[in-house]
């Protein structure tokens, strides 16, 4: 009977093992809508050409800011999606595991993870933001609230640029469902608008949900 113990133990935890490493860890930004929520959230933004593009600076959105102590929104948003993040006297990640939802990729050195805006800061000024104050701006940039700020790989970010869904989409289709969610909800809570062949992109994507 011990023999037998001893085996269903191991069994146990083989399969505990397994299930730890086969699935990737990673937070979630919070806000993301269900799909059906989503879509009617879109049907309700207005769409409209984006304008004033030529005269976008990143400088107009203040960012990163300090949040709480030493820490400011990036070194949050490292902490928040990390796992096991450890973090010096200035806040500053020294270690952890980040999972990045673009791409399924996971990364040991913070200096490999960018914090991205879901919507483009670019394509927040050409959807709208143009009109607002500067602490508006400084406050959409930093938005900890919503599904706005995502810790992904580098240059995942960097390729993304200030491309919009019909320009750009993760190379994880996967999560395309959830990108499109979280890209409509950011929209439809800061009022900002989209232009029709975003919309036609959020649509589609939505479909894959």
């Amino acid at each position: 009977m011990r023999r037998v113990v001893s085996v269903v133990s191991a069994a146990i935890a083989a399969l505990t093992v397994s299930v730890i490493v086969s699935g990737p860890a990673s937070a979630t930004p919070p806000g993301i809508p269900s799909a059906s929520t989503a879509a009617s959230r879109l049907a309700a933004l207005t769409v409209a050409a984006e304008s004033h593009g030529s005269t976008y600076n990143r400088d107009l959105f203040p960012h990163w800011i300090t949040v709480s102590g030493s820490c400011d929104t990036r070194e949050q948003v490292l902490k928040r999606d990390g796992t096991n993040v450890v973090t010096s006297s200035s806040c500053a990640a020294t270690s952890g595991r980040w999972y990045s939802p673009y791409d399924g990729a996971t990364w040991t050195a913070a200096s490999d993870v960018d914090i991205d805006h879901m919507v483009p800061l670019a394509e927040a000024w050409a959807s709208g933001a143009w009109n607002w104050t500067t602490s508006r701006r400084q406050s959409f940039a930093n938005d900890l609230n919503g599904p706005q700020l995502w810790a992904v790989t580098d240059n995942v970010n960097q390729s993304k640029g200030d491309q919009d869904p019909a320009q750009w989409k993760p190379s994880l289709t996967s999560f395309r469902c959830t990108y499109a969610r979280a890209w409509i909800q950011v929209k439809y809570t800061w009022g900002l608008s989209v232009d029709s062949a975003e919309k036609s992109a959020l649509n589609s994507m939505l479909g894959s949900c």
